[in-house]
């Protein structure tokens, strides 16, 4: 497993349930009560997106190289994925904010029109919750790349995958 795309997948799999977790835990200490919710949203502190995408992005660096074409094409990866959580799906959140608003408000004027759904407003991320998700990434890949093999021993997992493909 170690040292192949495994190595990779994992890193970045692993980095983004970690995040989701941590939301959850963030949101209990915030808000004092459980949301499960949060396990399967979008948006909130740390980014899992980033996440995942930098953790695959380091993973592919340490293994291939951070001068290898692979390493750039994962990095080009993370930076679309990266822009889209900040900008993209963080303006579509506010643009949903809005618009649930003026139908709030609407609402209030107008006792005959029918019920609505409320748009999701939390989409994308705040740069700080990017970067918090960025920092978790590489974390985790650093940790799964030279950390984790003290611990387990791979090479009977990875036969096994090889030979069942």
């Amino acid at each position: 497993m170690y040292n192949t795309g495994l190595e990779a997948m994992f890193a970045g799999i692993a980095s983004a349930c970690i995040a989701q977790i941590l939301k959850v835990i963030i949101f209990i200490f915030v808000h004092k009560k459980i949301n499960f919710k949060i396990f399967t949203t979008t948006g909130g502190m740390p980014s899992s997106h980033s996440a995942g995408v930098v953790a695959l992005t380091t993973s592919v660096g340490l293994i291939e190289g951070f001068t290898s074409i692979a390493f750039a094409i994962a990095l080009g990866f993370s930076l679309v994925v990266i822009q889209d959580a900040q900008g993209l799906r963080r303006a579509a959140g506010k643009t949903a904010a809005t618009l649930n608003r003026l139908v709030s408000e609407w609402n209030l004027h107008n006792e005959t029109t029918k019920p609505y759904e409320v748009l999701k407003e939390l989409l994308g991320h705040t740069p700080l919750e990017v970067l918090m998700g960025i920092l978790l990434g590489i974390l985790i890949s650093l940790f799964v790349h030279f950390k984790m093999p003290e611990f387990i021993d791979f090479s009977s997992i990875t036969a096994l995958l090889t030979n069942a493909f």
